[in-house]
């Protein structure tokens, strides 16, 4: 299943699967959120599978909104990788 993300005001789904190959789609959807948007939601409920891109994106994006001092929430079970990564930055 590929990538789709859908939205509602600041509130975006992701759905499928984030992986290096859906990488454009993520990155072309949040590519200047900042700029428009103060807080962001995401929700990683529905995200089937996500490799070490995938990961890499949602903390580059988590990165981007600490610099501008904005709100980020990533929300949902999602992928158990996704959660190890940012508990271990979260703890150095």
């Amino acid at each position: 299943m590929e990538l789709r993300i859908t939205n509602c005001n600041n509130f975006f789904k992701l759905k499928g699967i984030l992986n290096k190959k859906s990488l454009k789609v993520f990155q072309s959807e949040f590519e200047n959120i900042f700029e428009r948007v103060n807080a962001l939601t995401i929700s990683i409920e529905d995200i089937e599978s996500i490799d070490r891109f995938g990961v890499n994106a949602l903390a580059g994006l988590h990165n981007r909104a600490i610099e501008k001092n904005k709100s980020l929430s990533i929300i949902g079970l999602g992928c158990e990788d996704l959660y190890n990564h940012f508990k271990t930055a979260s703890a150095a």
